[in-house]
This record gives C-alpha cells, sequence and structure tokens, in this order.
C-alpha cells in the first residue's frame, strides 16, 4: 500500500530542523516500555555487531551488559546524539528531506528506530534504504507505542487505530519488493483499570515492535 499525498501530511509543516533545534533529555515512553524493548534487544541483537540506531535521541535503550563492534546514530539533534554514551559515532539528516543514507551497502547487522516511525513522509524509501545498509540476514526493529509529537507525525498514523499503525509498518517492510521476511509483531498492551481509564490514563505505555530480517534479492 502506497501512501497518498495527504496520508503524509503533518499539522505542522515547518522545517523538521526548528522543531528539533533544542535539546530533550526525556524518555518519551515509560520505564515499562524501555524496560520490554532492552529486553527484547538482549534477546534479538547479537553480540559485537554493528548497529545503526536510525532516529536515535540521547539514549539507545541498549543492554549495557552487551558489547557491540559500533554503533551509528542518526537523529535531528546533534547535542542529544553527542550525549548518548552508546554512540561511537552520529550522524545529522532530515530524513523527510533526504532520505538516502550516507552509509554504505550491507555495512550493519541491525537496524533500530525507537518511537520515530510515525514523523517518516517518505517511509518506502527510508525502508528501502534500511534494507540496502542491512547485512543479509540482518535484523530490523522497528518499536513505537501510542506517544507522539501530534503535530508532526503524517496524518496517516494520526488517524489510525493502534492495529492500523501496526499495519503501516508491515507495509511499510513491505514495500520493498522481497526485501524482508514476514514481519513478526511482539506486543505487550495492559488494559487500564477502570478507575485510570475514567481519568483517561493507561497503567502503562503499549509496546509495539515489529521485527525483519533482511533477504537476499
Amino acid at each position: 500500500m502506497k501512501l497518498s499525498n495527504q496520508q503524509r501530511t503533518k499539522l505542522d509543516n515547518a522545517d523538521d530542523a526548528l522543531f528539533y533545534d533544542y535539546p530533550r533529555f526525556v524518555n518519551h515512553v515509560d520505564d515499562r516500555f524501555i524496560e520490554q524493548l532492552t529486553d527484547l534487544y538482549r534477546q534479538r541483537l547479537t553480540p559485537n555487531s554493528r548497529i545503526l540506531d536510525l532516529m536515535s535521541s540521547w539514549v539507545s535503550h541498549l543492554p549495557t551488559d552487551m558489547k557491540f563492534a559500533h554503533v551509528e546514530g542518526h537523529g535531528l539533534n546533534a547535542e542529544e546524539l553527542a550525549k548518548n554514551p552508546r554512540l561511537d559515532h552520529y550522524f545529522v539528516q532530515n530524513l523527510n528531506q533526504n532520505q538516502i543514507l550516507p552509509l554504505a551497502d550491507q555495512s550493519f547487522d541491525a537496524v533500530i528506530n525507537i518511537v520515530s516511525v510515525q514523523y517518516l513522509q517518505y517511509p518506502e524509501v527510508v525502508f528501502a534504504e534500511i534494507h540496502r545498509v542491512l547485512k543479509v540476514g540482518g535484523i530490523a526493529i522497528i518499536s513505537f507505542s501510542n506517544r507522539m509529537f501530534y503535530q508532526k507525525a503524517i496524518q496517516a498514523w494520526r488517524d489510525g487505530s493502534e492495529s492500523d499503525r501496526t499495519r503501516l509498518v508491515f507495509n511499510y517492510f513491505a514495500s520493498v519488493p522481497k526485501g524482508f521476511t514476514k514481519p513478526e509483531l511482539v506486543a505487550n498492551v495492559t488494559p487500564s483499570s477502570p478507575f485510570l481509564a475514567m481519568l483517561g490514563m493507561a497503567s502503562s505505555d503499549p509496546f509495539y515492535a515489529v521485527i525483519a530480517t533482511r533477504c537476499e534479492i
């Protein structure tokens, strides 16, 4: 499924670089989400491998007990990236203006993306780039919850249900012909208590991760 021009639109059409001009040294999901994500990385990532943390920030949530050969960071705020202790190198690039990554073909064992996929206006091009930089058999882990900067998320994400958003990410992988294995969904959605639901509050952030590995085309 290809996104329409309308589905790619954001409420805030200003340059993303302006929105991310100042650093935000906060976590955008709760501790339970982070714990689940770190556990997933521990299970699915390989020690001493090369990792690309796409659309990263000041923290990558990688397991502290795992060593990697190289962790490359990408994001929109250099100050945040410079604070991230897991990054061996980083670069700043606006993927809504330029989707082509300045990275060699098949140079990474894994690509991770944390609660940022909702901001991609041209996800099919970015996922083709993820495929390009991954080694054959390399893994991509796209994690997200229900939080977002609403004005910067694309319409297809804003207007969709949580199941719709999961299908979107599945479709992003499928947009690369024969590029990835059938995506796998890992999800943990804790129902709110009746009292918290009345207040419009969830007991914890819902956790979603869509995972696929690169095939040989």
